[in-house]
């Protein structure tokens, strides 16, 4: 079984930042890509930021240039500092992981529960 927490939501004016961390553990032999997705209200699920093992990232366009994700592969810990907060960026942020697990040896994806982020005008 594998766990991914995150943390660091909460309210924030517009132009405010915060930094969300999502912590895996559990039966890991490897992480491979890893990556944030929110859902705003009304809206579906998208793809915000994603990093691979080797540290190649990619954005969503919305968030390129203020937001960053980055990854401590020693903590199996991924983040994501947003900066430039607007009203628009207001969602519940979700963690998500590729995961070879040492028992079965099979790679698959596992998400958090989410934490919730609101931007305040």
């Amino acid at each position: 079984q594998v766990q991914l927490v995150e943390s660091g939501g909460g309210l924030v004016q517009a132009g405010g930042s915060l930094r969300l961390s999502c912590a895996a553990s559990g039966s890991i032999f490897s992480l491979n890509a890893m990556g944030w997705y929110r859902q705003r209200p009304g809206k579906q699920r998208e793809l915000v930021a994603a990093i691979t093992s080797g540290g190649s990232t990619n954005y969503a366009d919305s968030v390129k240039g203020r937001f960053t994700i980055s990854r401590a592969n020693a903590k199996n810990t991924v983040y994501l500092q947003m900066n430039s907060l607007k009203p628009e960026d207001t969602a519940v942020y979700y963690c998500t992981a590729v995961v070879l697990t040492t028992t079965p040896k099979v790679a698959s994806d596992y998400w958090g529960q989410g934490t919730q982020v609101t931007v305040s005008s």
